[in-house]
């Protein structure tokens, strides 16, 4: 994927109730790659766990929450298998109700017409990620889904239609399309909280990436915070590491003779360099432009070409901005999008 150096794109969430208010926010401040985004507060079917439900075996959308029902257990996976086996990705569709932000997002993609859509270099959708969705989840004998191999296997196929819906649903506007695998459960994995192993992710990564990939499509992976950063850049299925560069950039530089079979195979990253929960007002585009500067630097001493580094480097914010406020979130993204322009202006 060429042509993006120093674009800006965003997480997913957003703390707006009114969906305008936050596609008015995406396109003026991230123009170049457009998101739909997940908007929690307007409604909690909105929430990363409630949105992907729909359409999954045993499981219920509550006002308390998704709930596991196996009262129908056999039917329901009898069915889903069945829509799987026949590509239905329409059945596994996110619904206006689940998600508003996608579809506004359309309607405007929609408004833009050709010639506006010119500007547009890549659109951004994202699925949660499997072990993200399946850790908040248990079945009816108590076990986290991540430990139930049969609802395991479901989430993973259940998730890739998901992705493979808003790719056939995207594809009329004509633009590279990036699938986002939102996964912070996994940032900390290695530790007693993350109790999965590494094969156990690295066959689940496989598995859901080959579905979903194509020619037409790039995926990328979100985890904000700390992680086993090989098992995401020694994954071949992934285009793009998006990770938090403003605290943990001294983390994945650890590993940059994995970085450097990532970056020949034609991996990017997306610099999560606007902090979010911890964002104070007194970040400016040139501070954190140095800051990208300076892990360029350390990278390139390390052996990394460094016009690569720079020719495949995406901005966003370090995280989702769902529980924030809407006046820091546009402060955020003011700062995101001035940081782009420094950027690409700057080389």
């Amino acid at each position: 994927m060429t042509g993006l150096k120093g674009f800006a794109t965003g997480i997913g969430s957003l703390p707006y109730k009114d969906t305008e208010k936050a596609l008015d926010l995406v396109f003026h401040f991230c123009p170049k790659i457009p998101f739909w985004p997940q908007l929690p507060k307007r409604d909690s079917r909105e929430g990363m766990v409630a949105q992907f439900s729909e359409k999954l075996p045993c499981l219920e959308f509550t006002p308390e929450g998704v709930i596991f029902n196996p009262r129908q257990k056999d039917k329901e996976l009898e069915l889903f298998y069945g829509r799987v086996i026949a590509g239905d990705t329409a059945y596994f569709k996110l619904s206006p109700d689940f998600s508003a932000g996608l579809y506004g997002f359309y309607q405007r993609l929609e408004k833009l017409g050709p010639q506006g859509l010119k500007n547009i270099a890549a659109i951004k959708c994202h699925i949660t990620g499997p072990f993200t969705f399946a850790a908040s989840l248990s079945n009816d004998n108590n076990l986290s889904l991540l430990h139930d191999e049969i609802f395991m296997q479901v989430i993973l196929k259940g998730m890739a239609m998901k992705a493979l819906w808003q790719v056939n649903l995207f594809k009329k506007f004509g633009k590279k399309i990036i699938i986002f695998i939102d996964e912070p459960y996994l940032a900390g994995f290695g530790s007693a909280f993350t109790p999965i192993n590494k094969e156990t992710v690295e066959a689940g990564l496989a598995e859901l990436t080959s579905a979903i990939k194509s020619e037409d499509v790039s995926i990328g992976v979100h985890c904000c915070g700390n992680t086993d950063w090989p098992i995401f850049i020694d994954a071949q299925g992934i285009d793009i590491i998006n990770f938090d560069a403003f605290s943990f950039f001294d983390r994945l530089a650890l590993y940059s003779e994995n970085l450097k079979a990532f970056f020949k195979r034609g991996g990017m990253l997306c610099w999560g360099i606007v902090p979010t929960t911890e964002f104070k007002a007194s970040e400016t585009a040139e501070l954190l432009s140095a800051k990208i500067q300076s892990g360029i630097d350390l990278l390139a001493k390390k052996g990394i070409d460094r016009d690569l580094l720079m020719e495949n480097l995406l901005i966003s914010p370090s995280c989702g901005l769902g529980t924030l406020d809407e006046a820091k979130a546009g402060q955020i993204f003011q700062v995101l999008a001035e940081t782009s322009s420094y950027i690409i202006n700057q080389h």
